[in-house]
């Protein structure tokens, strides 16, 4: 069962009662009433006023995110987690999904301590231990059994909440006896106290959990959300100012945590409101956390028994349990300032996640895009600057310890290659990211200096001729990209055949962990198909640079295959043409790499940066370089040696240079000393611009008698306008 499922069967509440009641009472819970005043001891009222107003706006900008992501799509149950791994992809979900899971387990432990504090001052002899343990005990016994008995008790709070509050703000300043009941605790610091507070505001994660419990998310959410953000706001900058005028002095508020029960007009209100608060925040975690695992499960993340949803409204019982479990490890650490900023950083990073999900979507902008509740993407993306930027400034290093977790969840999901049932947006992000890079490479011209190969290996079916795919993706290497094409000689109309050759290519490719883009086009005309290859492949800028195609015989039509090189050469890419011989180069350890060069400058480069590219591959890594060049006579020998050397002097590459006097048959010189090359790389001139093809076939076709029986021999013509030379050079 899926989540969406899941939710169709839930509930049914509405804005008040599933999404704003408890929002609220988890907001106004008991940071408000126990640490609010140390944070005001701590920093001062002005920076309190900052530190609330940043966390509300951290979550303000949340709220509006989630608003939008909520009127764009059925949410079901799971929360933040639905939302994410809808949008972002299961894994981005999962690597959030669980640290959010833990986070709200250990919020229910935050709030039955902060119960427990009080408790304990009026009842002393009893272990606190036992009150937490209790106090747990029982809320789990309520949320195991109804969510909607659950939600019912919490009317009752909201009402003692709002009775405690009028209290307060009716109350003065306390009486002259009323002076620290205990040690000072420590003033910390801004970003310290802005961590122990900011788990307060995180209240709407208690109304989102309850997704798919609601009769129509896209309506409750946003409202229930934002109008509980609007009340906590206004809330939060009140009783800071109050308390600054009535309470005077610093260290009460640092060594009194209860000292809002003794400014109040009517304590046992305030007593009341914070034994409710801290009870019903326990109570939306324990709703919450439960619901997040069982999204986890139903979606396979984690094993589907845990999902399993029990009576009407498919109570979540088995990740009740769970969550109780991880609560009770929580209470038994017992300290609410430890716990706090343990939440603070989860909290943060399922807000930044939210935020981000909701900014790609409105800058993509894509047609499944509506919400009905619309914000610019820039407002997201601000959330998500916020909420990375405070988790760094709370702590860079456990910031970085949260991502690493995340990082390794995602990793571990990812391997499992689990199947959703549903699309995302990442594929909209790249095609955004590869749009954005192509129009910026349309405005710039490429150089030598940031040049790196892009090869189209006319290579047919791999399987029948891989070392052409092993030669170019060595050429591509890490930094460049990788075209496998064929052509299926077969009428266009039969789509199903090519579709299918296309996958089998992919999987052939994928299964010897080589990464290629793949190209299949269909027609009975293959070298006419060939030459439209060459001429349309690419988009915008990002056009190849340099083909590859073997000959391992004579072409079946010498005259078109002399028209396929001059497309090539006259569409400015460059050309590589491998004549295999008896064996195949790239599949076995290379010795040495020879380059026999006749002076042309264009070639050189080219050659060089082949030869180079090929030694950052495994294969070829230990081979020698040999740069050839053969003169006329046996005085122009050293005079030729300084030439190359001069080229070379730069090159910050190893390579071997040697000159060699004309026997009178180049080839015969080719042969003499290239016998125990691996690989050889000849020059083939460019047909001319009055040539006829017949002519440049006549040519080609004696280049190719001639390097028989040479090792493997790649003839090169370089085609760019770009200087390859100056690579090397230092140009």
């Amino acid at each position: 069962m899926s989540s969406s499922e899941a939710s169709a069967s839930g509930y049914g509440f509405g804005t008040f009662k599933g999404v704003y009641t408890p929002s609220i009472l988890t907001i106004l819970g008991v940071i408000m009433y126990l640490r609010f005043p140390w944070v005001l001891g701590s920093v001062g009222l002005p920076q309190t006023l900052l530190i609330v107003t940043l966390s509300v706006a951290i979550t303000a900008l949340t709220g509006l995110s989630i608003s939008a992501m909520a009127t764009n799509m059925k949410v079901g149950g799971g929360g933040a987690y639905y939302m994410i791994s809808r949008t972002l992809g299961l894994e981005v979900g999962a690597a959030v999904g669980l640290p959010l899971f833990l986070a709200q387990a250990l919020g229910i432990a935050f709030y039955t301590v902060g119960f427990t504090e009080l408790a304990v001052s009026y009842f002393p002899a009893v272990s606190p231990t036992v009150i937490s343990v209790a106090t747990l005990m029982v809320l789990t016994v309520l949320a195991y059994v109804s969510a909607d008995l659950a939600l019912r008790t919490q009317f009752i709070i909201l009402i003692l909440l709002g009775a405690s509050l009028v209290s307060l703000f009716l109350g003065g300043p306390p009486a002259s006896t009323a002076g620290p009941v205990g040690e000072a605790v420590p003033a910390a610091a801004f970003w310290v106290t802005f961590a122990v507070f900011f788990p307060a505001v995180t209240g709407i994660e208690a109304g989102l959990g309850m997704s798919g419990d609601l009769k129509d998310p896209a309506r409750s959410l946003p409202r229930g959300t934002l109008l509980a953000v609007a009340t906590g706001l206004a809330i939060y900058l009140a009783i800071p100012i109050f308390l600054a005028e009535v309470v005077t002095d610093r260290n009460i508020l640092l060594s009194d945590s209860l000292i809002i029960t003794k400014v109040a007009k009517w304590p046992i209100l305030v007593v009341l409101g914070i034994l409710g608060a801290s009870l019903s925040s326990a109570m939306g975690a324990l709703l919450g956390a439960p619901r997040t695992l069982q999204s986890l499960a139903q979606d396979a993340v984690l094993p589907r028994v845990l999902g399993r949803g029990y009576g009407e409204g498919k109570d979540p019982r088995i990740a009740t349990v769970i969550a109780f479990v991880i609560a009770l490890l929580g209470v038994l650490l017992g300290d609410l300032n430890a716990i706090a900023p343990i939440l603070s950083m989860f909290f943060l990073t399922s807000y930044a996640v939210l935020n981000l999900s909701a900014g790609l979507e409105a800058l993509i902008g894509g047609p499944a895009w509506r919400p009905t509740f619309r914000i610019p993407w820039w407002v997201s993306i601000a959330g998500f600057v916020a909420c990375v930027s405070a988790m760094l400034m709370i702590d860079a290093g456990a910031t970085f310890v949260a991502l690493f977790v995340t990082g390794l969840v995602y990793h571990a999901v990812k391997r499992r290659a689990l199947k959703a049932q549903w699309g995302d947006l990442r594929y909209g992000v790249l095609v955004l990211v590869a749009r954005l890079a192509i129009e910026a490479l349309a405005r710039r011209r490429p150089d030598a200096r940031s040049w790196n190969p892009n090869v189209l290996v006319l290579s047919g079916a791999p399987s029948t001729r891989w070392h052409l795919v092993v030669m170019g993706r060595a050429l591509a290497g890490d930094s460049g990209l990788l075209t496998v094409a064929a052509v299926l000689p077969a009428d266009n109309g039969e789509s199903g055949r090519s579709e299918a050759l296309t996958a089998s290519i992919e999987q052939y490719l994928d299964s010897h962990k080589v990464a290629a883009l793949v190209r299949v086009e269909s027609d009975p005309d293959v070298p006419a198909a060939l030459m439209a290859l060459v001429k349309s492949y690419g988009f915008g800028p990002l056009v190849p640079n340099t083909v590859l195609l073997g000959q391992a015989a004579a072409p079946a039509d010498p005259i078109r295959h002399a028209e396929l090189l001059t497309a090539i050469q006259r569409r400015r890419c460059n050309l590589v043409v491998l004549h295999e011989g008896t064996s195949l180069p790239a599949l076995r350890q290379a010795r040495r790499i020879d380059i026999w060069w006749r002076g042309h400058r264009g070639n050189i480069g080219l050659m060089l940066a082949l030869a180079f590219l090929l030694k950052k591959h495994e294969v070829w890594e230990a081979a020698d370089v040999v740069v050839w060049r053969i003169v006329d006579v046996e005085q122009a020998v050293r005079a030729a040696a300084a030439e190359l050397e001069e080229i070379l002097g730069d090159a910050r590459f190893p390579v071997r240079v040697q000159v060699v006097a004309d026997s009178g048959d180049a080839f015969r010189t080719i042969r003499a000393n290239s016998a125990q090359a691996d690989l050889l790389f000849l020059g083939l001139r460019p047909r001319g611009a009055d040539e006829e093809a017949a002519a440049y076939a006549g040519y080609y076709a004696s280049m190719v008698t001639l390097t028989e029986g040479l090792p493997p021999t790649a003839l090169v013509t370089a085609g760019e306008e770009v200087d390859l030379h100056r690579l090397f050079a230092g140009g």
